[in-house]
Formats: C-alpha cells, structure tokens, sequence
C-alpha cells in the first residue's frame, strides 16, 4: 500500500504551500506545519506515513526533529529538504536516520520520485516481515504439534531457552523433529533475522569436515584454489544446528571445543583467527555418554554441548497426538490430489496409526500420510491406503522370518536381523539411503558400508 498521509514541515508558507498542492495532486493526504515543535504535536495527534521536513526552520530544526522522530516513532520515514545543502548536511541527515535527502530548488518529478521510492522500500520491508513471520509461524511450532504431556514439556523448554544465548543438545530418536526444534529456538531469539545454518556432521567426509565449518585459505591444500568461508562464520549473529553431532571426528572434536570456548574461527592454512558471534545447538540420536565412556566422544565437548539439553520423545511416547499430527500433515498434502478432496481419515486407519509403533518417528508418519493423501480413491483415507508396516499394526521385525534355521549364534542372528533391517527401511524408503540411515539411526557413511557387505541390490 502507497504512503497516504504525509506530514511536511518548512518555515517557508509558500514551499509548504507548492508541496501541500503537488502532494495532494497525486492521491496523498497532507498537513503542513511551520517548525519542528508544531510536526511532533502532529505526531503525536495523528498517525503519518511520512515526514517531509526542511533543515533549517526555527525554534527546532529538521536534524533535531529527525532524531526526535526516530526515537519516539522509529516506523516513520523521514526525507529532509534544503535550500543550504551541503554534502555534510546530507551525510548528517542520513546518520540521523534519513531516508533520502532532497535540495532546494527542486523539480515536482524530484520529490514524487523520492517518495515513490521511499513507498517501494517500505513496500519491501513489510514484505519481508510478512515472509519472515511466516516462515517463524512454520517453525516455531508448526510440525511440533501436541498436547501430551512429553511434548508440552518440550515445548515449555524450547519457550525457556530460545531468547538466552547458550548452547542447547538435542537428543532424541530419528525423525522425533530435531532439527525443527533448532529452528524454533532460532526463531524464537533476538537472533532470528540473522542466519540460520545447518550441517550434518554425518554426511561430509572426515576429511572436508574442518574446512567445512572453519573454511580455508588459498593454497591450503592441493584444491583449495580459492579461500573459502566456513560455514561458522556464515552464521555470524546467527544459530550455528549441527546435526548428528556424535559422528563428528575426534580429531575435529578439539577444534569445535575451541571454537566454542574462544568464540573464533581459524581457517585451515592460516595463521590468523576471526572473531565470531554463534548459538550454537547440536543434536544427536546417538546415546552420547555411553559414546564418552567408550572413548568415541570427548567428555568436555560434551559437557559443553550440553549446557541445555532437551530431549525430543519418540511418537510411540505419545501416541495420542498421532490423530492430531496425522490431520496436520493431511492439511498440507490434500492439495497434492487433483480433483476430489481429501475430506479427512477413518476412524480404522487412525486406529490403525496408534497401533503401529512408528520406528521413523514423526518423519515415518508424515510419509505415510503423503503416500496415503496420493493413493487414495475417495475423500477420505481408509486403512487400506496406509503403507503395510502401518496396516499391520507393529514395527517389529519377527525373529522367526529373519534368522538362519536352526542357529543359535548370536553373531550370525544379529548379522541376519541387521540385513533384514536394512532391507525394509530401503524398502520403505523407495530407496532413499539418506533417509534409511536416519530411519535406522546409522550414519550415511556407514549404511552405505552396510548395503556393500550385505551385498544388496539398490
């Protein structure tokens, strides 16, 4: 929407005269007034889009009326004129607050273009907060929907901890939310308007780990052709998510542990250090302190990671959101079925959810609910629709269908029943390993591993 009321302050009548006409000409509301004193009883009576004011008017002049602006009405923009302009007038006027800066003797086309320009900047900025709201909206709370009682307790701590700048643990099993919980924090702090990155120390190689997140300078090793900024100082001001924090090297555990004491960022290959402002908030579906008592984890990296720690309970804790969720993520897919809409789901094939023990968490039922809303004939989905693990009511894989007749190695058992795994979260997967790792709680690199041992076929 265009500036409507538009407020003009000049000691000349004839100026505010020329611009009270020009202005009212092309659509905007107008007030005039002679100094700086009579424009802030205006804004103080009445609510102005835009203050259009000279510099040098008695009693109190458009620098001081600028910094009065700005400290009692922030929103307002504020574009000054003068007949005396100078380049430090424009420059003060600017560090002042100013939007623009206008000189006397001007053209009717100057102050129109000055002002369109200054409704296309405020055009933008209430876009972006539009955006940025919605997109906090989707974070904060969105796929974290629930009222039982591990959940309410999750979202009490998120509430609690996201404004104070310390380093918060995520734990919990794949597909609880985690990284969702990352976001919230972040848009829940004074930190939200500066960037948030994620890495998952699991899919990088142990070998680009470091440049990764602490950068590189030319020449470092044999392909760093360029310097190249990590990803802690792309986070500047911002929150700093590192996923899957268990498997990150030990070698490079050291380095994020200084990091994180010292608030610097030292690139590979260089001498000198940066200071950086970062939150930072890890997770993990890895048990980390039996990782630290097994020598895989060092204990004060832990201890600092886990300043706050919030654990995220699996579905099965809290069975009765599914119905709650199931609705949630159906909202969000109906729309991918043309035609006919999805009206809602059966009693049966919700029945159906809270049986089934849900493995891959809230992740698996957002899948299932996308494939349902897809394959569904009618307006609603029925049992039917759901994939076959949910239909059969338990995510457990039956000793019986998968160890070697006749053994009792505990070996060859565990070796037949990890296979077996594999195979059915490939399977519910459609192939996507990424996503089976998560759904099996293994690191990218090592299912991969896995899948070659085994032998089997993508």
């Amino acid at each position: 929407m265009p500036f409507r009321n538009v407020l003009i302050a000049d000691d000349e009548e004839s100026m505010r005269h020329l611009l009270s006409v020009l202005l009212r000409d092309h659509g905007y509301a107008v007030r005039a007034v002679a100094n700086g004193e009579e424009a802030l009883k205006e804004l103080s009576a009445r609510d102005y889009d835009l203050v259009l004011s000279d510099v040098r008017m008695p009693r109190m002049d458009g620098i001081a009326l600028l910094r009065e602006v700005q400290r009692l009405h922030p929103e307002l923009t504020v574009i000054v004129m003068s007949a005396y302009g100078t380049h430090d007038t424009a420059i003060e006027a600017m560090k002042a607050g100013a939007y623009d800066y206008v000189s006397k003797p001007f053209k009717p086309d100057e102050v129109l273009l000055v002002l369109k320009k200054a409704e296309e900047r405020e055009r933008l900025a209430r876009e972006n907060r539009r955006l940025r709201t919605e997109l906090a909206a989707e974070y904060r709370f969105d796929n974290l929907v629930g009222t039982a009682e591990p959940m309410v307790e999750v979202l009490k701590q998120i509430r609690k901890v996201a404004p104070i700048k310390t380093t918060v643990l995520l734990s919990g099993e794949s597909g609880t939310g985690k990284e969702l919980v990352a976001r919230a924090l972040h848009e829940l702090s004074p930190r939200a308007a500066l960037p948030f990155v994620a890495v998952n120390c699991g899919a990088i190689p142990a070998e680009l780990m470091e440049s990764e997140l602490f950068g590189h300078v030319k020449g470092a090793f044999t392909d760093a052709s360029r310097n190249k900024k990590g990803l802690a100082l792309e986070a500047d001001g911002g929150t700093l998510f590192l996923d899957e924090i268990g498997e990150l090297p030990i070698g490079l555990q050291v380095k994020l542990l200084r990091f994180l004491q010292e608030e610097e960022v030292r690139p590979v290959g260089d001498t000198r250090s940066e200071r950086v402002d970062v939150r930072v908030v890890a997770a993990t579906a890895r048990e980390l302190g039996a990782a630290v008592r097994a020598g895989q984890f060092r204990e004060d990296l832990y201890y600092r990671l886990n300043v706050v720690g919030i654990r995220l309970p699996a579905l099965r804790e809290r069975a009765g959101d599914i119905p709650a969720l199931a609705r949630h993520f159906l909202a969000r897919y109906a729309r991918l079925r043309p035609g006919e809409p999805i009206e809602g789901i059966s009693g049966e094939a919700l029945a159906a959810m809270q049986a089934y023990r849900w493995p891959g968490n809230v992740r698996e039922l957002e899948h299932a609910v996308e494939r349902a809303a897809v394959l569904c004939e009618g307006p609603t989905i029925r049992e039917e629709d759901l994939p076959e693990p949910v239909r059969g009511g338990s995510s457990a894989v039956g000793p019986s269908a998968v160890l070697p007749e006749g053994t009792l190695s505990i070996k060859r058992a565990t070796r037949a029943v990890e296979e077996q795994l594999i195979r059915r979260a490939l399977a519910q997967t459609n192939g996507n390993r990424t996503r089976a790792a998560e759904l099996l709680e293994l690191s990218y690199r090592a299912l991969l591993y896995k899948i070659k041992e085994y032998g089997i076929d993508l």
